[in-house]
This record gives structure tokens, sequence and C-alpha cells, in this order.
């Protein structure tokens, strides 16, 4: 499931809503390119997830610039 809260604390809560309805597998929907704010998200997913779900971040569409280079 894509998870796109902004918040880490709403991040946690949407991932507990989600494992209760029986979900194992979560995606981070980046918000601030990988930095911190989506680091502190991610590590609230993995918190709340537990040991036996799947958290990770969702990679970014290379932009134009970078395809340039």
């Amino acid at each position: 499931m894509r998870i796109a809260a902004t918040r880490p604390a709403d991040v946690a809560r949407e991932v507990e809503d989600l494992l209760r309805a029986g979900h194992r597998a979560f995606v981070v929907v980046p918000i601030d390119h990988g930095g911190m704010l989506d680091q502190e998200r991610l590590g609230a997913a993995r918190y709340a997830a537990g040991l036996h779900s799947s958290v990770e971040l969702e990679a970014e569409a290379p932009t134009a610039l970078a395809m340039a280079r």
C-alpha cells in the first residue's frame, strides 16, 4: 500500500490502520526527495509496521535535469 501522509505521526497511524486490515507491504511516497522528513516518515512507518512487514521509500522518477547529465 502507498502511504502519502506528510507527518510521521499520520504515517504511523495510516500504517497501523492498514495492518489491521491485513496489509503487510508499504511504500512511503517521498515528499522531501529522500531527505530528513522522508527518513522520519519511513522510520515511523517501519516502527508501526513491525518486523514482519515490508516498508520502503518509493523511488522518485528522474527529472529532466538529472536525465540530461
